[in-house]
């Protein structure tokens, strides 16, 4: 039985309350604050209009308070079994944030330090037949790590290192310091017989030409002597099903099954993610005393470190199928996590697949995320790169009771997640090994690597042990002479944006260059990194998420207010990156187009450059695919889930065909094809040239055939040949298929500030019934921008270039069914 409901909670200063007093039955809690659970204290005092809403202006600095005191949860629930010999009564709560104390009934049954895992309790003797009373006390977390040392390298704050939370909760460059509390997953009680099934492994031990072999392995914790129990092992896909079944040696057992002509699971652009539905049950006297249900698949993951040459390389390889991984990384889905629905999860990972992303990693700073991330990846076919999480700091390795909980943390959940066919890697921590390199070159760090054990010794230790169908990687980045090395393993490339001066060696400071060119996104071109694991740069959120939550005296650019949006304190990066290519702003409407086609035009010319460098280069995750509260930052899809520019340049840049162009200023064109697909691809590619009335000044046909899972160059042109005579300020290049199988390619002779685009004006039909807006321009239009005020709008394409003469269609609607408000319609354009 779930016990999600009835709750309520209230808060004492430090020491103002006796606990057992609060927790005893008798105690009156009528008029204390009803709370839902999932949840947390903040979302409930929101609700109840007791803190106003942390996310406008400066209002999480009001309610700082929250994080200081005590917090008391207390619900009850009937129980009228009997309870019979040989059974028990587990209390499960899946997740508690972070420091409780659990009691029932009165009795304290046990404490807890540890959001990242589920907590279970034996409360057999201590249920009442009737009514029950739970309660659960949150200490705060600086009572709990106040006397902890805390004076070594820890990025945003010093408390978090010692707290097993939520490490991004403290605040980062992305998000505000929010430290929420709460019971953030759901809570059970659940009857077991004798013994229960503790823990199942299902893993693809084989693939053949018709055939696969599926293991299963299954532990088992009982409770008193020893009996004789029997598993049996069921894995279907609609009608057909297999069946295997093994005695219990005592406290695991192995199941393995042969599936003849296996229906694969593969990412969703190179085949169909398939899934079979996994049963495990336990006997005991013919008597199905326990059982698990799992969706599972049959595929096979390495990541590949040598090429046939011997080169060095970082590819991943799904069933034999060596892919170039497309991707983001993904941050905690809100500030405050547990109150966060399924739907937000469902509707971002299927705007990813939608992005043509096939991979997303969990960043390392967040949680591992709820069941529905990865039951969603699962179903629409995208890989998981999952860290463990640490991130940005050193961490007391040295402490046994610190090191007993992580031991304790990292076997739940790899226990927890190894079953997801989407699950590919497991990463040790992010950034710690390079950063503490770097800093302790540069004299920044004087301490030992504080955190080396658990990723050098315990991780891999235990992941030999757990799941060594995996890669484990000990941080992102790792690899080479320098742990950020462009030769060896995975890298982040902060070259762009924060300027960091590029390559370094072990032993050498890091240095920083803040200028136009310092942090110019056209350092891309000189990554050869073998698989690059972050980079990105900041975008406004649009206008409609900015204005909902900014005061409306503050609304302009140069505010305070618009300043407190952005978290990464070194403000003048994104203007020097502007000033590089769009021109820096001077109003707020020049700041958020001006941001949105840097960040969109940035991104897509690294990833492009990454695509052409396959399979040298075999991955691009860029920073970042969400944000946790409407702000600044590096997200491509905002708080409110409205896409930025760089969202709809996602879709066209990760196409699984790519026709791209190679070009500097002054230099030669190349023209290449990326194919991602398993078949070669033939086609007949065209580069126009168009002047900004619409005029097709001239043109070149190339056939073109490209193998498959190959990158190609195509043809070259001196940038003469193409421009012939034509104003590169007052043109643009256009590569496209002749037969319409991929996304038309925009392009420019010179950078968006040294163009000279003309006055364009829109002539706009709206169909409300249709839900379509058609959209024609009497002159070149650039980042054609649709808006709407309402959160989660789904345009079918947004924040494109238009040539006068053509007319686009687009779809608008809202992913939850609500009504469109198309009376708040905006159609606009950089030079409209």
């Amino acid at each position: 039985m779930k016990i999600n409901d009835g709750w309520r909670i209230h808060s004492f200063d430090v020491g103002a309350a006796r606990d057992l007093e609060v927790a005893a039955p008798e105690y009156i809690d009528y008029f204390w604050m009803k709370a839902k659970v999932p949840g947390d204290v903040h979302s409930t005092l929101i609700a109840r209009h007791i803190i106003e809403d942390p996310f406008f202006g400066h209002n999480d600095k009001k309610c700082q308070w929250v994080e200081e005191k005590v917090w008391w949860y207390r619900t009850s629930f009937q129980f009228d079994e009997e309870i019979a010999k040989g059974e028990q009564y587990e209390l499960t709560f899946e997740g508690l944030d972070t420091y409780a104390t659990v009691y029932l009934n009165g009795v304290e049954i046990g404490s807890t330090e540890n959001m990242f895992m589920a907590h279970t309790f034996d409360v057999t003797r201590e249920l009442n037949r009737g009514e029950n009373v739970l309660a659960v006390k949150f200490d705060p977390v600086h009572v709990r790590v106040k006397e902890k040392l805390q004076y070594y390298w820890s990025g945003f704050s010093k408390k978090r290192i010692w707290t097993r939370k939520a490490q991004s909760h403290f605040g980062w460059d992305w998000g505000p310091r929010l430290v929420a509390v709460g019971i953030w997953k759901d809570v059970h009680l659940k009857k077991r017989r004798h013994t229960k099934l503790d823990s199942i492994c299902a893993k693809t031990v084989h693939i053949g030409e018709n055939e696969a072999t599926v293991e299963v392995d299954i532990e088992l914790k009982g409770y008193g002597k020893a009996k004789e129990f029997e598993v049996k092992v069921f894995l279907s896909d609609g009608s057909e099903q297999l069946v295997g079944k093994a005695t219990v040696n005592g406290k695991k057992a192995k199941v393995a099954l042969q599936i003849n002509n296996p229906k694969l699971w593969w990412t969703h652009d190179l085949g169909t993610p398939h899934l079979y539905q996994l049963t495990v049950q336990l006997h005991l006297d013919g008597e199905v005393i326990d059982r698990r249900e799992e969706e599972v698949g049959i595929r096979t993951i390495e990541v590949l470190q040598k090429d046939e040459q011997g080169n060095h390389c970082f590819t991943f390889v799904l069933n034999g199928v060596k892919l170039f991984a497309k991707g983001a990384n993904w941050i905690p889905i809100d500030s405050f996590i547990g109150a966060a629905p399924d739907s937000r999860y469902r509707h971002l990972i299927k705007m990813a697949k939608n992005a043509n992303m096939n991979m997303l990693r969990v960043w390392g700073g967040g949680i591992y995320e709820k069941d529905v991330f990865y039951q969603e990846c699962n179903r629409l076919g995208l890989l998981v790169w999952q860290d463990f999480m640490f991130a940005c700091a050193l961490y007391p390795d040295y402490n046994k009771n610190f090191m007993d909980n992580v031991r304790e943390e990292i076997i739940h959940v790899v226990k927890r997640l190894r079953n997801h066919p989407c699950l590919a890697i497991w990463c040790g921590n992010n950034e710690n090994d390079w950063l503490y390199e770097a800093l302790f070159s540069s004299g920044e760090i004087t301490h030992p690597f504080y955190g080396e054990k658990i990723y050098h010794e315990l991780m891999p230790e235990l992941l030999e042990e757990l799941d060594p169908t995996r890669l484990f990687w000990p941080s992102s980045p790792f690899g080479g002479n320098d742990h950020n090395s462009r030769e060896q393993g995975d890298s982040h490339n902060w070259q762009v944006w924060h300027g960091n001066l590029e390559p370094r060696l072990f032993g050498q400071p890091q240095e920083v260059d803040y200028s136009v060119d310092g942090v110019s996104f056209k350092h891309f071109k000189e990554d050869t990194t073998k698989f690059a694991s972050e980079f990105g740069m900041h975008a406004s959120s649009n206008r409609y998420t900015l204005e909902s939550n900014i005061p409306a005296n503050q609304f302009f650019w140069g505010s305070e207010e618009m300043a407190y949006r952005n978290k990464d304190i070194h403000h003048p990066k994104g203007i020097l990156l502007m000033e590089g290519y769009s021109g820096a702003p001077t109003n707020l409407a020049e700041y958020i187009d001006f941001s949105m086609l840097t960040q969109a035009e940035g991104l897509k010319y690294g990833i492009e450059h990454y695509r052409r460098n396959k399979p040298s280069t075999s991955g691009a995750l860029f920073w970042q695919l969400n944000d946790c509260w409407p702000g600044t930052s590096w997200s491509v899809i905002d708080y409110y889930l409205l896409p930025k520019a760089s969202y709809h340049y996602a879709k066209k840049f990760f196409s699984p065909i790519l026709l791209t162009i190679d070009h500097h200023q002054g230099e030669k064109l190349d023209i290449w094809v990326v194919n991602d697909r398993l078949e070669d691809y033939e086609d007949v590619v065209e580069l126009a040239v168009y002047d900004f009335t619409g005029e097709k000044v001239h043109a070149f046909e190339q056939s073109v055939s490209v193998k498959a899972n190959e990158a190609t160059c195509v043809a070259s042109f001196f940038e003469a040949d193409v421009i012939r005579g034509v104003d590169p300020s007052q043109s643009i290049i256009v590569l496209s298929s002749k037969t319409n199988r991929t996304e038309d390619n925009y392009y420019y002779f010179r950078d968006h500030k040294d163009l000279n685009l003309p006055k364009a004006k829109f002539f706009v039909q709206v169909d409300e019934e249709k839900q379509e807006v058609k959209i024609e321009t009497n002159a070149f239009a650039r980042m054609v921008k649709i808006e709407i005020d309402v959160e989660k709008a789904v345009i079918s394409d947004n924040f494109f270039d238009l040539l006068p003469n053509n007319t686009v269609t687009i779809t608008i609607n809202q992913a939850d069914g609500k009504s469109i408000p198309w009376d708040t319609l905006k159609i606009s354009a950089i030079n409209s």
